[in-house]
């Protein structure tokens, strides 16, 4: 496959996210709630998750953005539901290093969200790409030290 065509692939599973999103809406029996904003472009999100025996039972997410934030929060919570916290953590880092054009550990398959890689490029709009993950961490982290 060409860089062209991959390009053109990416591109395409991104506004897939962004115009058919998945787990978009709000979880009303949810054990954690954080809101997080990106100041300098208006990108907010709130993320709900349920968070039982330390696996990700379930996570949704509402918020306004551009494509890329809001696709980005979309593949988010898809491929985290179900993860136990640990696994989770480990796939916010690996975004966190891919997203920034660093060497990262390509031995979990990353599916859709692999599609952002091109982000790297625009650092600019690195942090609209965060926001999502940037808030699962938060949360995570939060409900990690209430429990201690």
């Amino acid at each position: 496959m060409s860089f062209n065509q991959l390009d053109s692939l990416y591109r395409q599973v991104i506004m897939d996210h962004y115009k058919r999103p998945r787990n978009k809406g709000v979880l009303e029996d949810s054990s954690l709630i954080i809101d997080m904003n990106n100041p300098t472009c208006g990108d907010r999100i709130r993320l709900t998750m349920k968070e039982e025996d330390g696996v990700i039972k379930d996570v949704m997410f509402e918020g306004e953005g551009c494509s890329i934030s809001m696709s980005s929060a979309s593949m988010m919570t898809s491929i985290v539901k179900g993860k136990d916290v640990e696994t989770a953590l480990k796939l916010a880092h690996i975004f966190s290093e891919m997203i920034q054009g660093r060497e990262y550990d390509d031995s979990i398959d990353l599916g859709d969200i692999e599609a952002l890689q091109g982000v790297s490029k625009f650092p600019a709009r690195i942090k609209c790409a965060t926001l999502a993950w940037k808030a699962l961490e938060k949360g995570l982290q939060h409900e990690h030290d209430e429990k201690k």
